[in-house]
């Protein structure tokens, strides 16, 4: 830690903080992690053993009572707990990072982003998954124009978990927020709004497999969007055979892609950016295909390098918005368009019919 350092506190040291938030907290240059908040004494052990000068709090109400010692709060907590506990840390004056999704509706995120407005404060979205590998690699392709103009894009966020894990994740409490469509969904929704533009129709299936399940866990959403792009989104626990995490259709070519990014598995490790030249790396024989009109029996097209993952980036982007060196990486409004999507895809699915935006 340097003294020109921002200090971070941290709510939550669950899959989101340990995992994700913390390690790339404390690799990115001029951020230091200040404070982790949780009431689970294991949590708090493994939180000070992970990063030794850490602080730790029970509850959040310890950490705001510090607020003129932090510069920035982090909230990777139950999805419930977002809005209010984003809510509390603008009106004391504190900039923040909400783990997706940022709220259960679009409004409550469009009052979160007047909020930070009103204060002059920033307020961003973790969507990490615009830092994933593939998705890096589309990007690039769309923006050299190899796909021509893209008629499909196929997304697919799949796991084959048969048995419930059970959790806050997996509740049928609506306060919850959980369930797929916001979980998995606000990732590959974000996604097809940044590569393709906004919605102007979705339609939506929702369904409850699994013996016990609650909520959501085999989803798909189509969206039209404005631009004449039609996305179709697949997030699943109950896939035994997994699709394509990316088949993208266009006027020239069609890009494939399997496999997942690398680096939450990383991350999961114990792995942290920084310690290894090939963070984020992917080997040769995951890469992506492009081409057209080849036979899927012979993987046809040319392989694609895969860009390296870089969720890292976040948090840098996030240090140069705070230090007037750059701009908020996800804003607030941002997330809420995705929410708009979620709740139209909710409706639809109870409905049966397509939702115009």
């Amino acid at each position: 830690m340097t003294a020109a350092d921002l200090r971070v506190g941290l709510v939550g040291y669950g899959l989101a903080g340990s995992v994700f938030h913390a390690p790339l907290i404390a690799a990115t240059e001029g951020l230091t992690l200040d404070t982790v908040v949780t009431s689970n004494p294991e949590r708090q052990e493994q939180a000070r053993a992970e990063f030794p000068d850490v602080r730790t709090v029970a509850g959040a109400d310890e950490l705001f009572a510090r607020a003129a010692d932090l510069d920035l709060i982090v909230i990777a907590s139950p999805n419930k707990t977002h809005v209010p506990l984003a809510t509390t840390a603008l009106k004391a004056g504190l900039p923040v990072v909400v783990d997706k999704p940022i709220a259960g509706t679009a409004a409550e995120a469009r009052q979160l982003a007047a909020l930070a407005e009103e204060r002059g404060l920033l307020l961003s979205v973790f969507q990490n998954r615009r830092w994933d590998n593939d998705f890096l690699t589309l990007r690039r392709l769309l923006d050299e124009g190899e796909l021509g103009d893209v008629w499909r894009f196929e997304s697919r966020f799949e796991r084959w978990r048969p048995q419930p894990k059970g959790g806050w994740r997996e509740s049928g409490d609506p306060a919850e927020v959980g369930g797929l469509l916001y979980d998995l969904g606000s990732h590959v929704v974000d996604q097809a709004l940044t590569l393709f533009g906004p919605a102007a129709s979705v339609y939506a299936e929702a369904d409850v497999r699994r013996p016990g399940a609650e909520v959501d866990d085999d989803t798909f959403i189509a969206i039209t969007h404005a631009s004449g792009v039609r996305s179709h989104l697949y997030v699943s626990a109950t896939t035994a055979q997994l699709g394509p995490r990316f088949r993208v259709l266009g006027s020239k070519a069609g890009y494939v892609k399997y496999g997942l990014d690398p680096q939450e598995a990383a991350l999961r490790e114990g792995e942290r950016p920084g310690t290894a030249a090939d963070w984020g790396r992917e080997p040769e024989s995951l890469w992506g295909r492009l081409g057209s009109g080849e036979s899927p029996v012979t993987g046809g097209g040319s392989p694609v390098p895969t860009l390296s993952g870089d969720y890292p980036a976040y948090y840098a982007a996030v240090a140069r918005a705070l230090t007037g060196d750059g701009t908020n990486p996800v804003t607030a409004l941002e997330a809420a368009a995705a929410l708009d999507v979620l709740e139209a895809a909710r409706r639809s699915a109870h409905d049966g019919v397509a939702v115009e935006l």
